[in-house]
């Protein structure tokens, strides 16, 4: 529950007077105040700068992390709301539903979301509407390219666990276009809904016990750590993540959006908004970069050589 080095440790009670307006955003994010997380507000500060902000001088960050807590989430949400902040910024879909239940005013920007308009943030991604506005995580579609993904690297996969959070709208999405390329791919595919640790490690152990098994992670919080990545490696489970950090910390193979990326892009939104730009007026983006991570040494591991095609289109390769 740690603060980034250098936001404040308290909300503020009241602004201080100064010669250059001071503006302040809070960010909540869903994830742990880990290295990923440093990386993300790193890019957001970054991409700040280039517009003008300078932290301490005349815009102020505070940060809150929840590392997938659904209780943190919600006292954090209401606490940023109360604190009045001139912007929000959310990041995951849990977050941002807890941040929209607790305001319909403030404006807020979210990063790393999925299907925002299923999940009923915004009316349309050219026009939100409302008060909320951002940049999407995935594609309903990206279901069917993960399965494809570990088909490729893991041939004798026949049955494949979509670990999902049943909550979580988007997630119906990536598990039926997972369920309609599985036609093709002659694989079965079974929802695997989680919401913490017990239920993922009872989940992928029941789910090992039948031979030719895989996973598809699907991007949530909760399935964030390396408990999954851990549990695949004992019980020789080929499995696809959504986020290069995923394959870097040992897991098989990811696919997905290029995080940091949308960080650095996220600030161009802050900066129309604090300069007066209406979130409704603002339409979401969707992610422009992805990359392939393809860790080796775990595909060693579990046996599989990995076609020198695919080999070929990964932006990594661990060795």
């Amino acid at each position: 529950m740690s603060l980034l080095g250098g936001a404040a440790a308290a909300w503020p009670l009241a602004a201080h007077a100064q010669q250059v307006r001071m503006r302040r955003i809070v960010v909540l994010m869903g994830i742990a105040n880990d290295a990923e997380a440093q990386a993300r507000a790193v890019a957001l500060h970054q991409g700040l700068q280039v517009l003008g902000w300078t932290m301490g001088r005349n815009i102020q960050i505070d940060y809150r992390f929840a590392d997938g807590n659904a209780e943190w989430i919600r006292v954090y949400a209401k606490e940023a709301v109360e604190s009045d902040p001139d912007l929000i910024i959310a990041q995951t879909n849990p977050v941002l539903l807890a941040v929209r239940e607790a305001t319909r005013i403030q404006p807020i920007v979210f990063v790393q979301v999925s299907d925002p308009v299923g999940g009923g943030f915004v009316e349309n991604l050219a026009r939100p509407g409302g008060n909320i506005t951002g940049f999407t995580n995935f594609e309903s579609e990206m279901g069917g390219k993960w399965l494809q993904t570990l088909k490729e690297i893991a041939p004798p996969v026949a049955r494949v666990a979509v670990l999902l959070h049943p909550e979580t709208s988007a997630h119906a999405g990536f598990l039926q276009a997972a369920e309609t390329a599985s036609v093709a791919l002659d694989i079965r595919v079974t929802p695997l809904g989680v919401h913490n640790a017990e239920e993922i490690e009872r989940g992928i152990t029941e789910f090992s016990l039948v031979p030719k098994g895989g996973m598809i992670v699907a991007p949530h919080p909760v399935t964030r750590g390396n408990l999954i990545i851990d549990l695949a490696a004992r019980h020789q489970l080929p499995a696809v993540y959504p986020f290069g950090f995923h394959a870097r910390d040992g897991g098989l193979v990811s696919y997905g959006v290029d995080q940091v990326d949308q960080w650095r892009r996220a600030a161009t939104y802050v900066d129309r908004i604090l300069r007066g730009t209406k979130p409704a007026d603002l339409p979401v983006q969707q992610p422009t970069n992805y990359e392939l991570v393809i860790n080796l040494k775990t595909a060693k591991t579990l046996g599989l050589t990995v076609p020198p095609l695919l080999l070929a289109q990964a932006d990594e390769v661990i060795e």
